[in-house]
């Protein structure tokens, strides 16, 4: 599809946040350009609707071209949720055409992740078996059919990742607080039931006023807000809010 600056922003970036749009910046006397330009609508007519190609010609758009900085052409960009993703400039084999596409689309963890079931994210974790993403959310079907201790066997699997930590520290709280569990540990269950319900507030509210009468529970409560502002976002004012009474909390 030919685009132009009056279509750039409606083909082209607004689509991007349906799926990638692929733009193929090149101009008609550019001899590169029209050996790039068949093997790049190939591979993406290979894939079946999944990837976007819009053509812009340089010549004809000038402003376009400045405002990406085309510099030489062919110049090739992927666009995805309205920003450039990707990028390479210059006549390009087809296999790296094709790898430059496929870096585009989910992988098969992606795809089974987003499905979301048990049968689905255990063969995410099969073929990677670090992430984050899916190990969380198996660990969560597991905890609610009270299978903690394969829950926590997963959580460890995925190091670094807050909201991994976060579960594996509401568990060792769930199980604190169990009629054979440890004594004076506080009961979260009202804090655990507004995270659950995605009511940051009143579950962080609730953590946060739980810690300095948590005695030896203080690590575990920390570990679970830190986990809900991963979910949060860096940016979230609750979660800027939230850190700093954390901290003030602690120390």
């Amino acid at each position: 599809m030919n685009v132009t600056e009056s279509s750039f922003q409606s083909t082209v970036v607004d689509r991007s946040h349906e799926l990638p749009v692929v733009v193929d910046f090149w101009a008609e006397w550019c001899g590169p350009c029209r050996q790039l330009g068949p093997v790049i609508e190939s591979a993406v007519a290979k894939r079946g609707g999944k990837i976007e190609l819009a053509k812009v010609d340089v010549d004809a758009n000038p402003m376009l071209s400045r405002t990406y900085r085309i510099q030489s052409i062919p110049a090739v960009k992927a666009f995805r949720d309205g920003v450039v993703a990707d990028e390479f400039i210059g006549a390009q084999p087809p296999a790296a055409v094709e790898a430059f596409l496929d870096s585009l689309l989910p992988s098969e963890a992606d795809e089974l992740v987003t499905r979301g079931d048990e049968a689905s994210l255990r063969r995410a974790l099969e073929l990677e078996p670090s992430r984050a993403d899916a190990a969380v959310s198996l660990a969560k079907i597991l905890r609610e059919r009270g299978e903690t201790d394969e829950a926590l066997e997963i959580l460890a699997r995925a190091p670094g990742s807050f909201a991994a930590d976060g579960l594996a520290a509401r568990i060792a709280l769930e199980r604190a607080t169990s009629p054979k569990g440890q004594l004076g540990t506080p009961d979260l269950g009202e804090a655990f039931v507004a995270l659950d319900a995605k009511d940051y507030e009143r579950g962080l509210d609730l953590l946060l006023a739980a810690l300095p009468s948590a005695d030896g529970a203080r690590d575990e409560i920390r570990r679970v807000v830190v986990g809900a502002l991963d979910e949060l976002g860096v940016e979230h004012p609750l979660a800027r809010e939230s850190r700093r009474r954390l901290a003030s909390a602690l120390y």
